[in-house]
């Protein structure tokens, strides 16, 4: 793993750390001696992976707008700044459109698309020249696959917020890019979605056929929280081996 000197005793918060991609961005950054401040709503998760990583866990709902303030204000205060924000929670059920409520529309846009928004302006005022925030969009906003389009309107909502973003804070010299994952073999992945049919689509969609671990996902944020990514900001970064998109 690339060492980034910069990142050391740089202050960190992972939104969703408690498991999957979150979970290893924040291992990732605590083996290069950030402080890492991560949420989640999976208490007993988000415990056991703060003691094992060296993080700082606390339960947060991020439906919550006064939640995340009281999270973000505390970090702010107990360190005095705030280096790289990686908005990560989100969920992703699939439900087809005549089953697909108004309620759970507006429900999976208050998890995937208005924390990031919520997050990003409580953290934006503690942070100075190169900091960085880290959006996670999504493959899927290019595949449009079936059943998901709650998901992918909230991913394609992720997506521009990351650009206007990066345009208003980019004078501050704070850089907002996107990565977008492909398929990940997360626990919950492998556990509800990835059977081996599954493996054999990845396998011939992929330019490069391997299987995608979350820590590979972690090491694309790592960059683009790094000095490594300067010149880099409003972007989308697609992190899925290539997966044809036609």
């Amino acid at each position: 793993m690339p060492i980034y000197p910069e990142l050391r005793d740089s202050v960190v918060l992972v939104t969703g750390g408690a498991n999957g991609i979150g979970a290893a961005t924040v291992t990732a950054f605590c083996e290069q001696d950030a402080r890492v401040f991560f949420c989640d709503l999976d208490a007993t998760a988000g415990k056991a992976h703060a003691k094992s990583a060296g993080a700082i866990f606390a339960r947060v709902d991020l439906r919550d707008e006064r939640q995340i303030g009281r999270w973000i204000d505390g970090v702010a205060k107990r360190t005095g700044h705030i280096d790289v924000l990686v908005n990560n929670a989100a969920s992703d059920p699939r439900i087809p459109l005549d089953k697909l409520t108004a309620r759970r529309w507006d429900e999976l846009f208050a998890i995937n698309l208005r924390p990031a928004f919520l997050c990003s302006r409580e953290a934006a005022p503690h942070m100075g020249t190169g900091a960085s925030i880290i959006n996670l969009a999504s493959i899927t906003w290019h595949l449009a696959p079936a059943r998901m389009s709650a998901y992918v309107a909230t991913k394609g909502g992720v997506l521009g917020f990351t650009r206007a973003l990066a345009r208003e804070l980019g004078p501050r010299r704070i850089r907002v890019n996107a990565v977008s994952p492909g398929w990940i073999m997360t626990e919950r992945q492998l556990r509800q979605y990835v059977t081996p049919a599954v493996k054999r689509l990845i396998r011939t969609s992929q330019s490069v056929p391997d299987l995608t671990e979350p820590g590979e996902i972690a090491d694309v944020i790592l960059f683009l929280a790094s000095d490594a990514s300067a010149s880099i900001t409003g972007q989308e970064i697609l992190a899925d081996r290539g997966w044809a998109h036609s």
